[in-house]
């Protein structure tokens, strides 16, 4: 009983100290260190007016722009003509019985009443006839009026006897991100559809180690395969893309669709329709986007921009006094912040256009107006290499009386020789002075003949390879 009594009555202290020390601390002031409201060059910022967000989210209508675009959005079909072997003979020898397959399909864009339209080169590569499906189901045989493989664009034409609906361009420079936009396609040849979503990037490189210079709009609009060819809207119904590629593992989208900019595709366009082939102004500089690591190597405050490594003999660059270690920032009143950048504007652009680039150049802003000359190069696809004129200081170089230079390489298989920046003297024991004579050369050489080379290397020595 005893022990029971002194445990209770130490519980009963200590209930009583904690209570104290309890009311203690309550019943004591808190001292709270006091701060200035601002502290000096310390920006102050606006609270945000919700209420208007709100008020200019509810305002995007959709409905508007996909009735205005819809009726402009129609169905392409690849029809291909095959030989089906009837016996051993055929089989071994060739031909057969002639067919016709439909091989692939997509969308394609009506840009003109009298019925052009833009598609991917992808969808119609290799097709024999090309069948058109409006979306009101009347179906047409197309014309493939031109092509740019290499920006797979194709332009097409229709004779409907009537004039179509068609979508407007709109100004895809102009274009932000986080603008709302629309994807229009008619995927299944049943009636377009259209999916929303907003500009996620502009300037985008899918794949930096190909031959093609991409300069993609980026959207998280739902696109999957069929889509293809089709049109990349604004909310006012206008045309700002013309929808191309997906990433994806699985085939399906995942979120990350990519559209080629309608100035480009515009450009493209009128180019084949004026000229017959697409116009390429080239501003003359090589280099890349300017990354931190290059920055710190030749001491420079920024690590944004477009690096000039070399600037190209007899280009508007050179002549409108572009150097090496030049930084360009804008191009008229573009941004340029990476390489897609500045290939994206420029193949907006077409030989005689005066770009203003402005530079910086030892911590010095400047603007020089360069005039675009048309390409310096020459893609020799059947040996996978792209040529361009030789310098005097290239000649020098490689102790070469003529010849041209080695500019790239445009596949896996010739970039493993490391030929780019070598002098090609001869080609099928003709002197060579300038891809002129180059384009002469392969113009009239059939695909089946093989080829003779010779290249100059760095010791001055000649090798010739034989190209079957």
């Amino acid at each position: 009983m005893k022990k029971i009594a002194g445990t209770l009555l130490i519980a009963v202290l200590a209930g009583a100290i904690t209570l104290g020390s309890y009311k203690l601390f309550i019943e004591q002031p808190i001292q709270v260190a006091s701060y200035p409201t601002q502290i000096d060059n310390t920006p102050t910022y606006k609270p945000v007016n919700y209420e208007a967000l709100t008020a200019a989210a509810s305002g995007v209508d959709f409905t508007e722009a996909a009735e205005r675009t819809v009726n402009g959005v129609v169905h392409v079909k690849n029809v291909q003509e095959y030989r089906q072997p009837r016996n051993m003979m055929e089989y071994l020898r060739g031909g057969g019985q002639a067919n016709k397959g439909i091989v692939g399909a997509g969308s394609g864009v009506i840009i003109s009443g009298d019925g052009f339209i833009i598609t991917n080169n992808h969808v119609i590569d290799g097709a024999t006839e090309v069948e058109v499906t409006l979306n009101n189901n009347k179906t047409f045989m197309a014309e493939v009026v031109g092509k740019d493989a290499k920006a797979d664009i194709a332009i097409l034409k229709i004779d409907a006897g009537e004039e179509l609906p068609y979508i407007p361009f709109g100004d895809s420079d102009g274009t932000k991100v986080g603008e709302w936009v629309l994807a229009v396609g008619n995927p299944f040849n049943l009636t377009s559809t259209v999916t929303a979503g907003i500009v996620s990037a502009k300037a985008r490189d899918i794949d930096e180690r190909d031959a093609n210079y991409q300069s993609f709009i980026q959207t998280d609009a739902a696109i999957n395969p069929g889509n293809s060819g089709g049109a990349l809207v604004n909310i006012f119904g206008e045309l700002i893309g013309i929808n191309t590629a997906i990433t994806s593992q699985t085939g399906s989208y995942v979120g990350y669709a990519f559209a080629v900019p309608s100035n480009n595709a515009r450009k493209i366009m009128e180019d084949i329709m004026q000229f017959g082939s697409v116009q390429k102004g080239i501003l003359g500089v090589s280099g890349g986007t300017l990354t931190a690591e290059i920055a710190k190597a030749e001491n420079l405050k920024t690590a944004e921009g477009f690096y000039v490594a070399g600037v190209e003999f007899e280009s508007g660059a050179e002549q409108a006094g572009l150097k090496t270690g030049d930084i360009i920032k804008k191009l008229d009143n573009i941004n340029i912040t990476k390489f897609s950048d500045l290939t994206g504007y420029i193949n907006s652009k077409r030989p005689d256009d005066v770009v203003q680039v402005e530079i910086l150049r030892d911590d010095t802003k400047m603007t020089l107006p360069v005039k675009l000359i048309k390409s310096i190069t020459f893609d020799i696809e059947r040996l996978g290499i792209q040529v361009k004129n030789a310098s005097p200081k290239d000649l020098a170089k490689y102790k070469a009386k003529n010849g041209v230079v080695i500019s790239q390489t445009l596949t896996e298989a010739m970039k493993r020789y490391r030929i780019e920046g070598l002098v090609i003297s001869e080609i099928d024991d003709v002197m060579v002075n300038s891809i002129e004579d180059v384009k002469n050369i392969f113009k009239n050489k059939s695909v089946n003949e093989p080829v003779s080379i010779v290249f100059v290397d760095q010791k001055g020595e000649r090798n010739r390879f034989i190209f079957d």
